[in-house]
């Protein structure tokens, strides 16, 4: 069986998805805490061809300046940092005025975008950690995304997870390995909404503000891809991105491909790559991660694996290259995410 190493990009890539730092809270003080250091990850991204990475999980607040002034000042034109929304003060009076607020603040700081982690939908409540679920498409959060549009900050949005994450973890569940692994994971049951539920709250809001660019993270529903195609028909603003989500694509490489040709100009390359994740094999920052994508999205290799790890970390399956043509993968690699990034050039 045919293997094609690709040990280097063919084109220039932003890497859109990444997690180089998250906020850590000690001693009743939330900072900064950082996966590598810029002199570890450079030398990795420069024999990748990895010109951008963006760091989404850049915090908010005075981590959101620590985060900055460790990974973008110093290299402003190889690091991009997010911010995030400030989620602990939703119970105080006037938040949606505050968090409105904040995005003008965080941009003048240095940050390029706004980060939703599955946070909003299936883990903040009212009362932070107790009470209801917050929903996705709550309105005080109206404000924020308004504020994203106009100060032409993309949204990167992850929203709800592989349908198996929302079954019985038992033998029929095809990832019970990783739902065992991370029993976390798994929203089957109590009070948690389906993943059809998660999905059109987000829907919704991407339909209020058509002004402000969404970035869906993980394609979305990668296991649906005639699903998230409707969407993107519906929704002019509504981008989406394939990090963690080549071990779905690899194994429909048809639907794939085309999906990637109609959407070209919509796909934004991304690995959600964290420095040291061992315990997600599927997102390790490092060499062979970034030759996985790379060989699904420039060959034609059929039935490999999809992470760097001994044992399959989402599930027994294998995977196939979509092989695209260069015009596409110049804009997934780097074009569609420098335009929605505001580059100069």
């Amino acid at each position: 069986m045919e293997e094609t190493q690709v040990p280097r990009a063919r084109f220039p890539v932003i890497d859109f998805h990444t997690h180089l730092s998250w906020s850590a809270r000690r001693r009743q003080v939330t900072e900064a805490h950082n996966n590598a250091t810029p002199e570890e990850v450079l030398p990795i991204m420069d024999r990748k061809n990895v010109r951008v990475m963006v760091n989404l999980t850049g915090g908010y607040g005075r981590v959101l300046e620590q985060t900055i002034d460790y990974w973008q000042k110093p290299h402003p034109e190889r690091f991009i940092v997010f911010t995030e929304p400030w989620f602990e003060k939703i119970t105080e009076p006037g938040y949606p005025q505050f968090q409105a607020d904040q995005i003008a603040r965080a941009q003048a700081l240095g940050a390029r975008g706004l980060k939703l982690l599955k946070t909003l939908g299936l883990y903040l409540r009212e009362q932070v950690t107790s009470g209801p679920l917050v929903k996705i498409d709550d309105r005080r959060f109206d404000p924020m995304w308004e504020a994203a549009g106009a100060h032409r900050m993309p949204v990167a949005i992850h929203t709800s997870d592989p349908e198996a994450f929302f079954l019985p973890t038992d033998r029929f569940n095809e990832r019970y390995e990783e739902l065992s692994a991370h029993p976390d994971w798994s929203f089957y049951g109590k009070d948690y909404p389906s993943n059809q539920e998660l999905q059109e709250a987000r829907n919704r809001v991407m339909a209020r503000h058509p002004r402000t660019q969404f970035v869906v993270l993980h394609v979305g529903d990668s296991e649906n891809l005639p699903y998230v195609s409707g969407l993107l028909d519906r929704y002019p603003n509504m981008h989406v991105e394939i990090g963690a989500r080549i071990g779905e694509l690899g194994r429909q490489p048809r639907a794939s491909r085309k999906f990637f040709d109609k959407y070209q100009d919509r796909v934004l390359f991304g690995t959600d790559a964290v420095p040291r994740g061992d315990d997600t094999p599927q997102q390790v920052f490092g060499e062979r991660l970034y030759e996985i994508y790379y060989r699904f999205l420039e060959t034609e290799d059929e039935y490999f694996d999809y992470a760097p790890a001994p044992k399959p970390p989402q599930g027994r399956w294998r995977i196939y290259g979509i092989g695209l043509p260069e015009k596409i993968l110049r804009k997934v690699y780097y074009e569609n995410a420098a335009r929605l990034l505001n580059f100069k050039s």
